[in-house]
C-alpha cells in the first residue's frame, strides 16, 4: 500500500517539474528583451514596489521576479512607464521638500516667537511717563501747537489779523468761546503795554494762562482719604464715557497703594453693566457687590456700604447707571443713592467723581455743569484723551467749573489712567518735539 503512495506522488511531482521546465524554456524563449528592459527599469520603478508587495500571492516561484516588470506592464501598459521613469524623481523630491519645511515652521516658531514677546514689553519701559504723557497727547498737541507755529511762521509783529487767526484755533481746539476771549484779552493787554511783541512769544503767554486755569480750584487734585471709616467714592456719568473701565483703575491704583477695595454694582438697568463691573473686579483682584439686574440701586447700595463696613474695607467705589445727564427722572435717583450713602456714613460720599469723554467737545461742559447741580461733583476723570485732537476741554472745564481734574485717560491699558498733574499736562502739550524730552 505505502509503495503504491509513493509511486502515485513521484509520478505526479515528475509531471509537475516537467510543467514548470516547460514555462520557463518559453519564458527564455519569448522574452529575452523584456527581462534586460526590466532591469534596466529596475531602478525607476523601485518607488512602485510597495504597490505590488500588496499582492504576494501571484508570486509564488523564485524564478518570478523576473515577471514583476511584466505585471506593471500588464496593468499600467505602455502609457504608464514614461511617466514612472520621468515621474519618479519628480514625485519624490516635492514630497521632501513639503515635508521638510513644514516640520521645521511647527517647530521653530514656538521657539523664535515667545523670547521676542517677552522682549518688546521691556522696551516701553525704557521710556518716562512724562514722555508716554507726551506721545498720547500728540493729537491735542499737533491740534493746538502746530497750527500756532503755522499762524507764527514768518510774522514779525502781532497784529488784530493775527490775533483773530489765533481765535480761530483756540476756539475750533475745545477752550470754549468764554476761555478764548480771556486768553486774547491777557495777550493785547501785554501787547499795548509793551510787554509782547514777538509772535513766538505769544506760546508763552498762552501756557502761563492755561496753566493758571488748571490750577484755579480751590481743591486739591489729589484724593483725601477720610481720618476712619471707608473712603467712599460715587462715581457717575452718562453712556459711553468710559465710567466701568474708570472705576475697574481707580480700584487698581488703590489696590497698588496696599488698599482694600470694594466695588457696588448700583447700576441694575443693564444686567451687561454689572457683568462688566463683575470682569473688572476678577481682573484687579477686588470684590464686587451686585443685585438683581431691575433691582432698587439705592437699595443695593446700602446693602453694599453694611457689607464693606462689616469686612473694614478701605476704599468703596460705586458705580451708577450711565444716564443722559437731561433725564430729570434718573439724575433724581443720583439724588436719593447720594442721600442713603450720607445716611449710612456722616460725611459721605466723600468723593462725587464725574467721568467726561473728552471727545465729546462742548457738551462735555453741559454734562459738568448738570450732574455738578445735581450731586455736586467734586472731581474729574477725562478719558480719551488720546484720541482726540481737542484737549483743550481740560482747561475749559476747570475755569467754567473750577472743579479739579483727578485722572486722565491717556490709553487703554491698566496704567494709563494718570493721576493729574497740571503743569505736566501743560509741559507735554506745549513741548517742543524738536528736541527729546527729559
Amino acid at each position: 500500500m505505502l509503495g503504491w503512495f509513493k509511486k502515485k506522488f513521484s509520478k505526479k511531482e515528475q509531471e509537475k517539474v516537467a510543467e514548470h521546465e516547460e514555462v520557463a524554456e518559453q519564458v527564455l524563449a519569448e522574452e529575452p528583451l523584456e527581462v534586460q528592459s526590466a532591469e534596466e527599469d529596475a531602478a525607476p520603478v523601485l518607488p512602485s514596489e510597495q504597490e505590488e508587495d500588496t499582492r504576494p500571492v501571484e508570486m509564488p516561484g523564485e524564478e518570478e521576479p523576473a515577471e514583476e516588470p511584466v505585471a506593471v506592464e500588464q496593468e499600467g501598459g505602455p502609457d504608464v512607464e514614461p511617466p514612472a521613469s520621468e515621474d519618479g524623481t519628480a514625485v519624490d523630491e516635492p514630497v521632501e521638500e513639503n515635508s521638510v519645511p513644514a516640520d521645521l515652521i511647527v517647530d521653530d516658531q514656538p521657539v523664535v516667537e515667545q523670547p521676542q514677546v517677552v522682549e518688546q514689553p521691556e522696551q516701553p519701559s525704557g521710556k518716562s511717563l512724562f514722555q508716554r504723557l507726551q506721545e498720547r497727547l500728540g493729537k491735542t498737541r499737533h491740534g493746538l501747537l502746530h497750527r500756532l507755529d503755522s499762524i507764527f511762521l514768518g510774522k514779525k509783529e502781532i497784529d488784530e489779523e493775527l490775533l483773530d487767526e489765533l481765535e480761530e484755533i483756540l476756539i475750533t481746539s475745545d477752550l470754549g468761546l468764554a476761555t478764548t476771549l480771556e486768553l486774547l484779552d491777557t495777550a493785547r493787554t501785554r501787547v499795548k503795554r509793551n510787554e509782547l511783541s514777538d509772535p513766538q512769544a505769544l506760546k508763552g503767554v498762552l501756557r502761563e494762562k492755561i496753566l493758571s486755569f488748571l490750577l484755579q480750584s480751590d481743591q486739591a487734585a489729589e484724593l483725601v482719604m477720610p481720618d476712619s471709616g471707608p473712603f467712599v467714592i460715587m462715581v457717575v456719568g452718562v453712556n459711553g464715557v468710559g465710567k466701568t473701565t474708570t472705576i475697574g483703575k481707580v480700584a487698581n491704583k488703590f489696590k497698588q497703594s496696599g488698599q482694600s477695595v470694594l466695588l457696588i454694582a448700583a447700576d441694575t438697568f443693564r444686567a451687561a453693566a454689572i457683568d462688566q463691573l463683575k470682569i473688572w473686579g476678577e481682573r484687579v483682584g477686588v470684590e464686587v457687590v451686585a443685585g438683581e439686574p431691575g433691582s432698587d440701586p439705592s437699595s443695593v447700595v446700602f446693602d453694599g456700604l453694611s457689607y464693606g463696613v462689616s469686612n473694614a474695607f478701605d476704599v468703596i467705589l460705586i458705580d451708577t447707571a450711565g444716564r443722559l445727564h437731561t433725564s430729570v427722572n434718573l439724575m433724581e435717583e443720583l439724588k436719593k443713592i447720594k442721600r442713603v450713602i450720607g445716611k449710612k456714613f456722616a460725611g459721605a460720599p466723600h468723593e462725587v467723581l464725574l467721568v467726561l469723554d473728552a471727545t465729546t467737545g462742548q457738551n462735555g461742559i453741559s454734562q459738568a455743569k448738570l450732574f455738578h447741580e445735581a450731586v455736586g461733583v467734586s472731581g474729574l476723570a477725562l478719558t480719551k484723551l488720546d484720541g482726540t485732537a481737542k484737549g483743550g476741554i481740560v482747561a475749559n472745564i476747570c475755569r467754567e467749573l473750577s472743579i479739579p481734574v483727578r485722572f486722565i485717560g491717556i490709553g487703554e491699558q491698566m496704567d494709563d489712567l494718570r493721576d493729574f498733574d497740571a503743569e505736566e499736562f501743560v509741559d507735554a502739550l506745549f513741548a517742543d518735539e524738536s528736541r527729546p524730552a527729559a
